[in-house]
């Protein structure tokens, strides 16, 4: 699966204004709730539950905050670019720059975690990380993923 067949345009956000791990969320969701129908309330609620368990800041810059929804139709993702960076809880203790947001349906588990894998592979490509850092526009950030997928798959 490649993430732009999840990842909608509209839901790429280039400048990211939240300065802590609850705002990122409450900004992250709102193109995701627009476009899946979801209440942006409810999204926020199951994000921070999911945070209660463990930071999803996974280190490196990066933070990938998922959950489950019980009445979506269909997996979505969310992208996020902060240019300050954002305390994130994360494992090496450095603020985060890059956000994927994954939105599932309740019972697409095999989905959401092959989902995330893809998400941490290609973020494991530094130079791949430093365009997307580098971005300055929507339509930047969706041509970066997308090259990125082309030369992959």
């Amino acid at each position: 699966m490649k993430i732009l067949d999840v990842l909608p345009k509209e839901a790429i956000l280039a400048d990211l204004k939240a300065v802590d791990k609850k705002g990122v969320l409450e900004e992250l969701v709102v193109p995701v709730a627009n476009i899946s129908g979801v209440n942006h309330e409810d999204l926020v609620k199951v994000l921070m539950e999911r945070e209660r368990l463990g930071s999803t800041g996974i280190g490196e810059g990066i933070g990938i905050p998922h959950g489950k929804v019980k009445d979506l139709n269909s997996l979505i993702l969310g992208f996020g670019l902060s240019r300050k960076g954002v305390d994130f809880d994360s494992m090496d203790g450095l603020p985060a720059h890059i956000f994927f947001l994954l939105i599932t349906p309740e019972n697409s588990t095999g989905l959401h975690l092959k989902l995330l894998a893809r998400i941490s592979r290609i973020l494991k490509n530094d130079p791949f990380k430093e365009k997307l850092l580098r971005a300055t526009s929507r339509d930047e950030i969706y041509s970066i993923i997308k090259e990125e997928e082309e030369e992959e798959f």
